[in-house]
C-alpha cells in the first residue's frame, strides 16, 4: 500500500498507521510494539512524514509502508553490521525492504534496534565526556 495523502501529513505514528488497510495496519503495530520493547524510553515522531523513535534526542530508526514492502531505516551502519542477516532482503544504503507478502522478522527487528541503543548510548556518554 503506498503512502496516501491522509498519512503523508500524519502527526503521529497513529494516524500514520490508520492511513493503510487493516492487515498493513497490523503489521506496522507489530514493528512499533517490537520497537517499543526494546526501547521503552524512546520518543514516538514522525520525521521525514514517516514513524520515528528517537533516543536522547537522536532519531533512533524509522519505518514506513508502501505498496509490497515495509522499509526499515536503521543507520547505515547497522546495515553493514547485519548484513548477513539481510541477505534475504532487498537493501539499499540507508533502508532494508521486507515484503509484504512474507513474515515481518521481528527478532531481526530486536537485534538491529538493540544495536542502535548501544551506538546511541556510547554516542551520548562520549558527548557527556567531553
Amino acid at each position: 500500500m503506498e503512502n496516501t495523502k491522509s498519512n503523508k501529513h500524519a502527526a503521529s505514528i497513529t494516524e500514520y498507521i490508520a492511513g493503510f488497510s487493516a492487515e498493513v495496519q497490523a503489521l506496522l503495530e507489530q514493528i512499533r510494539e517490537t520497537i517499543k520493547e526494546v526501547v521503552p524510553d524512546a520518543e514516538e515522531t514522525i520525521s521525514y512524514a514517516i514513524p520515528a523513535f528517537r533516543l536522547n534526542k537522536k532519531n533512533l530508526v524509522y519505518f514506513a509502508a508502501f505498496k509490497k514492502h515495509i522499509g526499515l531505516y536503521p543507520a547505515p551502519t547497522a546495515l553493514e553490521e547485519f548484513k548477513a542477516d539481510f541477505e534475504p532482503y532487498k537493501t539499499s544504503k540507508g533502508t532494508v525492504q521486507f515484503p509484504l507478502d512474507r513474515p515481518i522478522p521481528l527478532a531481526l527487528i530486536q537485534k538491529i534496534v538493540r544495536h542502535l541503543v548501544q551506538k546511541n548510548l556510547e554516542k551520548t556518554k562520549n558527548k557527556s565526556s567531553l
